[in-house]
């Protein structure tokens, strides 16, 4: 079986997401850009049959769920979406029962890979991950998950700020962040800090690097003087707005 590198010196990276279920959308683009990055990168191909027929399979790192939830007082239920990926623990069952090694956790930034030369498609670290992160491929028959784009985030032929995983990149909410979460001062810190992030199922023991923020009730406010009514003067008669008579009217507009 596969041993962990040691994480717990001073300094430690630990990059990793975090997921904000207020603002996710589930508008599919996290997964759809994951897909069109990684079957050309680290995890190519990752491979689909019958992909518009009425039996679809195919390899996705990154998946969205949506949940119709109606809490308790509330008349109105509403959706909440759900993206789910590899969590890349501090501690993954997923690689500790590996028997070739192929499944191993990189020391100097916690992110947890597959060596597909070396998996032979045994699946036990798909049934050790306790969040059903990871997918065999059908066709290559290895494991695949996310891996972060590694081949991204340390490209320096791109620009600092295109150094992030595909999937944060391309969420037009911005519900997706990444950074080190050991660094106290990083942006996926401070958001798991005022927001109360979560890791998933921490009764496992596998200390995720990837978080969630919970949802947040929004709260109206209003003012005293917005409770008075009061008449709009565009709806009062005499007082609505006249175009000066010299300018042209719909009829010299149209005359072409």
């Amino acid at each position: 079986m596969t041993s962990l590198p040691d994480t717990s010196k001073p300094g430690q990276k630990k990059l990793g997401l975090v997921i904000d279920l207020d603002t996710c959308v589930g508008c599919q683009a996290c997964a759809t850009s994951c897909k069109e990055w990684n079957t050309q990168g680290y995890s190519a191909p990752l491979s689909d049959q019958n992909s518009y027929g009425a039996d679809v399979t195919g390899v996705w790192l990154n998946r969205i769920h949506g949940y119709e939830v109606k809490e308790e007082g509330q008349a109105q239920s509403r959706i909440v979406h759900f993206p789910r990926s590899c969590l890349h623990c501090e501690t993954p069952a997923c690689v500790t029962v590996c028997p070739t090694g192929a499944s191993y956790k990189r020391a100097e930034d916690g992110i947890v890979l597959v060596n597909p030369e070396t998996c032979i498609g045994c699946k036990l670290c798909s049934w050790a991950c306790p969040y059903g992160a990871r997918e065999i491929d059908p066709q290559r028959k290895v494991m695949t998950k996310c891996t972060l784009c590694v081949d991204r985030i340390y490209d320096t032929t791109l620009p600092p700020a295109r150094r992030k995983p595909a999937c944060v990149l391309a969420c037009p909410t911005s519900a997706r962040l990444f950074g080190d979460i050991h660094d106290p001062d990083s942006e996926v810190s401070t958001a798991i800090r005022e927001h109360a992030g979560y890791a998933l199922m921490p009764e496992w023991g596998t200390h995720p690097s990837n978080h969630y923020l919970p949802r947040r009730r929004a709260r109206a406010r209003v003012r005293d003087d917005e409770l008075v009514r009061v008449d709009n003067p565009l709806r009062i008669d005499g007082q609505l707005p006249k175009p000066p008579k010299s300018d042209p009217s719909l009829d010299d507009v149209m005359s072409w």
